[in-house]
């Protein structure tokens, strides 16, 4: 396999951007259309309920595309652009790859504590009655049923309608086919998809595992093999077969980085080497986002130790609940644990957190306080407070502003 280039550790970085729709900023007014096709080019758009500041999956497109409407998302779901299923993890995903998930809906039992199949044997009769009120009266949200009174709270107790429609939502007996209130309404995948015939449509899983791994060579634009499997969570993987079989058809070359050593670069992004790459966007991520949501691959790649702590206890995180890495050109340079007062209209930083060897140059107080100014107010806030940060930048900006000052 020949080598095509030898790449600087920031040329790397660049091009995994670009492949993320993060090297630049979109550059004209967003249109609904950019929702499908910015999904698209990430492949997956993970789904999270956390709402301390906006959605994950809200925040991810806007750190792409700016201040778009957010019910777009929600229309884009309702139209059939996009389905829901687990592939990273819950997410968002363009409707054409259905056909890619659905050897997984078809063994539910592999997918772990995501479907139950002793619940689901102890429970035939009550789940097909439920199947059997959704196809005489439409689609339903768990909030549509009683909850029983002994039921204790957390979600290892759910209400017995509420596992029923999971499981069968894992099965894909079950789609979502809107979310009212971020709640997902679900519909019989018989009157969603009416003309799909497993036999005919559906591929195998090894069918679907290689384009799984094409889309996520695509979607990363530069790779490490070891970093392929992990983006659908894919178990069995054939890493080397793939590599070895894109290298020789050109949909991958082989490329040597600086520090990482032997990579892959989709060839898509071969016209991106003919001159040198500027990295101009600043924005605000998802802890959820695609470009960190493999800490090791976002360790490798861009020296950032990143951990999702929402999940962890208070006593033991080290940052805080709903940390918000900061991408400024190219490089990922601190983080923010933030909350929206949404009665208040205010944005609170509780903590900023520079990484090791950040400069704070002008042109990153002024990047990073528009980029701020932007995640607020396209969330209602018209203040920014600032609980804790380095005095340099309290110097800079003061610890309290109004957006448009």
């Amino acid at each position: 396999m020949n080598l095509v280039a030898s790449l600087s550790l920031q040329t790397a970085r660049h091009l995994h951007l670009a492949a993320q729709g993060l090297l630049r900023p979109l550059g004209r007014r967003v249109r609904f259309a950019d929702i499908h096709a910015t999904v698209r080019q990430m492949s997956l758009l993970q789904i999270d309920t956390i709402n301390v500041v906006a959605r994950s999956p809200y925040l991810v497109l806007f750190s792409r595309l700016g201040a778009y409407q957010a019910n777009w998302l929600e229309e884009a779901l309702a139209s059939g652009a996009l389905f829901e299923y687990w592939a990273h993890e819950a997410c968002f995903i363009p409707f054409e790859d259905y056909p890619l998930l659905r050897h997984r809906m078809l063994q539910p039992q592999r997918l772990g504590w995501k479907y139950n199949q002793q619940w689901v044997e102890e429970h035939q009769q009550e789940i097909t009655d439920l199947l059997q009120h959704i196809s005489a009266n439409g689609p339903v949200r768990a909030a549509d049923f009683s909850n029983d009174k002994q039921t204790k709270p957390g979600w290892w107790a759910w209400k017995p309608h509420k596992r029923h429609l999971e499981n069968l939502f894992s099965a894909g007996q079950l789609m979502v086919v809107e979310r009212r209130n971020f709640q997902r309404v679900y519909d019989l995948h018989s009157r969603v998809m009416p003309e799909w015939i497993d036999e005919q449509h559906a591929l195998s899983e090894d069918e679907a595992v290689i384009q799984m791994l094409s889309h996520s060579a695509r979607s990363l634009g530069i790779f490490r093999g070891s970093w392929l499997a992990d983006y659908y969570r894919l178990k069995r993987a054939p890493l080397k077969s793939w590599l070895e079989d894109a290298a020789a058809r050109g949909e991958i070359v082989r490329v040597e980085v600086e520090q990482l050593g032997e990579m892959w670069l989709h060839h898509t992004l071969l016209p991106l080497l003919e001159k040198p790459l500027l990295a101009t966007h600043t924005a605000l991520l998802s802890p959820f986002d695609p470009v960190v949501w493999d800490r090791r691959r976002a360790l490798e790649l861009f020296n950032f130790d990143y951990r999702i702590e929402c999940y962890t206890p208070a006593e033991k995180r080290k940052y805080g609940y709903f940390v918000l890495p900061v991408l400024h050109r190219g490089l990922l340079k601190a983080r923010i644990d933030a909350k929206m007062e949404r009665q208040a209209q205010q944005l609170v930083i509780r903590a900023f957190w520079l990484e090791e060897g950040t400069r704070i140059s002008n042109a990153f107080l002024n990047d990073v306080q528009k980029a701020i100014n932007r995640f607020a107010a396209w969330q209602g806030a018209n203040q920014v407070i600032i609980e804790n940060a380095p005095a340099e930048l309290l110097a800079a900006w003061s610890n309290r502003w109004s957006i448009g000052e």
